[in-house]
């Protein structure tokens, strides 16, 4: 045999085997599509684990540096703010630059925000890494969701709605747990999500990419608000419930350490994520149990429960009796989870899939600014008007209870209009 020949035959035994290299390492990437769902299920908890972490710890750093319940309420609603503007500029991003980019670079931005956390040495170094978790939080839900549906329109569905309020939930009480047993209170809990998340960003690199690019993505940057048609009616139906749902979960987020610890004369850091953790995680539980009911169905039941929770715990507030109190945060949970699970499904799946990231961006904020603004306004009631968190309290669960019902005689004027 020639020599020409024989390197023509080693060349063409090399690019067989890079072919075969290549569809080998692809379909190892590709192997496992639960394995690639989970992980996504994952970031969703994560990240929003990681927004509720500082929630035991601002009784803290109230305690430690002087911060009043406004500038708490300022930390927290910055975050939603710095969620919002993000949602409204990258929430598209991914679907032209891909999922795989958008949500590797936003993990590994999580991890550098547990850093400024941890070396935070007053109101202003909070308010600066709530920004920047806000501004990577925003960019990652919408691709996060977006990638979910991808995978399994169904099961995408529901993981968006039952992963957020997991991760709330799971934040909260690790945050506890962690604040209060274990050393370095401060400091801890931020290097474990700092951990965390750089694990998942190396589990990331084995994510299989599941939309092509597209040409578009500065003007995907550009700020709006547009919605598909098949998705404004749905949104339309969707909107009231999630304000309702989302100004509560903001109130327990923000100042729920602090009216736990007034009601029991304790500022136990595990008591204080307590609260936020009770409503979050009988949310994510009602998803998981209710998710085999219709969408309209699962609205209507959600804000008709909230509006039974929320009254039980309003009514025990000025008796202090946190049994009771528990009880109906419980109760407004699962309200909480069938809303918002019923709103996910109802708007989220009727968008082709180039425009799911921005229609669940538009979802997100919504969400986000329902949640940031009513606790900011608590917040100045308590410092500047009432002076009482316990009356305050009171004011804002009446206002979440009028928001349930004008959502419920909505979803009711609207089903008898159809019939």
């Amino acid at each position: 045999m020639s020599p020409t020949s024989v390197a023509t035959l080693n060349a063409q035994a090399g690019t067989a085997a890079r072919q075969l290299a290549a569809r080998t390492g692809a379909a190892t990437r590709q192997r496992s599509p639960t394995a690639a769902f989970l992980l996504l299920a994952s970031l969703t908890v994560s990240f929003l684990a990681g927004s509720s972490a500082p929630t035991p710890l601002y009784p803290v750093y109230m305690a430690q540096w002087g911060l009043s319940p406004l500038t708490i309420t300022l930390i927290f609603g910055i975050y939603a703010l710095a969620v919002l503007l993000a949602l409204l500029t990258a929430g598209r991003l991914s679907d032209h630059l891909g999922r795989k980019p958008v949500l590797l670079a936003a993990t590994l931005a999580q991890a550098a925000t547990m850093l400024l956390f941890a070396t935070a040495t007053s109101a202003a170094g909070l308010l600066l890494a709530r920004v920047v978790q806000g501004v990577t939080t925003g960019a990652a839900l919408g691709a996060i969701g977006a990638a979910l549906i991808d995978l399994s329109k169904a099961k995408g569905a529901v993981a968006n709605a039952v992963a957020p309020p997991f991760g709330t939930a799971t934040g909260a009480v690790i945050g506890g747990v962690l604040v209060q047993y274990l050393p370095l209170p401060m400091h801890l809990v931020y290097a474990v999500f700092g951990v965390l998340f750089l694990l998942q960003a190396v589990g990331l690199t084995y994510f299989a990419e599941s939309v092509s690019p597209r040409s578009g993505v500065l003007a995907s940057l550009k700020p709006q608000l547009k919605l598909p048609a098949a998705t404004r009616g749905p949104l339309l139906l969707a909107a009231p419930a999630l304000v309702a749902v989302w100004s509560l979960a903001g109130f327990y987020g923000s100042l729920g350490p602090m009216l736990v610890g007034s009601m029991l004369g304790s500022s136990t850091p595990l008591l204080g994520g307590l609260a936020l953790f009770v409503l979050a995680a009988s949310g994510g539980i009602a998803i998981v149990l209710l998710q085999h009911r219709e969408p309209k169905e699962l609205m209507k039941l959600g804000v008709a429960t909230l509006l039974v929770g929320v009254g039980i715990a309003v009514a025990t507030l000025p008796y202090k009796s946190i049994g009771l109190f528990f009880l109906g945060t419980a109760i407004a949970g699962v309200g909480f989870g069938a809303a918002f699970q019923g709103a996910v499904r109802i708007v989220v799946p009727s968008a082709a899939p180039h425009e799911r990231a921005g229609v669940l961006s538009i979802v997100f904020t919504i969400c986000y600014i329902a949640m940031g603004a009513p606790a900011v306004v608590a917040g100045w009631a308590i410092a500047e008007h009432y002076g009482n968190l316990i009356e305050a309290a009171r004011a804002f669960g009446v206002v979440v209870m009028v928001l349930a019902g004008l959502a419920l005689l909505g979803q009711a004027s609207r089903d008898f209009a159809t019939k």
